[in-house]
């Protein structure tokens, strides 16, 4: 079976109740996971909406909300650490780290960033978005590493995509706005799915212009069910 994260990132603008009905619909469409992301105020400092950036970062003040409601609504939830810290903040709480295409790309250089080593020592599963083939990569062969084709453009067009390599991959993360993209990588074999989500695409919603919205997000979700019934 694909494992399907929903990727709520900073569309909930810190509203818990917006966040609980962001999980809510993610469960119900089928979907195995939630995701968020943790920052700080360096990294968002310069972007025109920080103020309100700030208000969707998992953070200290909402935490244990975030765990409280996503236990009630009875699906896992995980976050992409952006700063070391981060990492810290969430072990606690979390059984998996996501690690971004910007912190993926240190290892084609035969580096780590101390954000991937520390959720190295946390000895948990984790899954890194990366642009290029990394086969190569001395991390390749580690278990507990999902391996995510990911395309940083944001958004992108479908033509901007390569899947010629996803073999190489254990699945795919999408910033494109159109089904066809994900649908595409679960047909060719991807087991996992990041795929950003919205409550509504005629607001404005930072991350809206790679996002599904809740019907968008159930008819892919019966695609790539339907998809795997008839493929069994």
């Amino acid at each position: 079976m694909v494992f399907v994260v929903a990727e709520i990132g900073v569309n909930w603008d810190g509203n818990f109740e917006l966040a609980r009905e962001m999980m809510t619909q993610s469960k119900e469409a089928g979907c195995e996971a939630v995701k968020f992301q943790a920052y700080n105020y360096e990294i968002v400092k310069e972007h025109p909406e920080s103020k309100r950036l700030m208000k969707a970062t998992i953070s200290n003040d909402n935490i244990d909300e975030i765990d409280k409601i996503a236990n009630e609504v009875g699906i896992e939830w995980f976050a992409t650490p952006m700063y070391p810290d981060a990492v810290n903040l969430l072990d606690p709480y979390v059984n998996k780290f996501k690690i971004r295409v910007a912190d993926g790309r240190t290892l084609f250089e035969n580096k780590k960033s101390e954000i991937i080593n520390r959720v190295i020592k946390t000895d948990k599963d984790f899954i890194i978005s990366v642009e290029k083939n990394p086969n190569k990569i001395p991390l390749y062969k580690n278990s507990k590493i999902t391996w995510l084709y990911c395309v940083s453009k944001y958004p992108c067009e479908f033509s901007d995509l390569d899947f010629s390599d996803i073999n190489y991959f254990n699945g795919y993360s999408n910033h494109c706005p159109h089904f066809l993209a994900p649908l595409t990588a679960v047909i060719l074999g991807a087991q996992t799915i990041e795929i950003h989500i919205t409550s509504n695409k005629s607001k404005d919603f930072i991350d809206n212009n790679v996002s599904f919205d809740y019907n968008e997000l159930k008819n892919l979700m019966k695609l790539i069910h339907f998809f795997q019934l008839t493929k069994h």
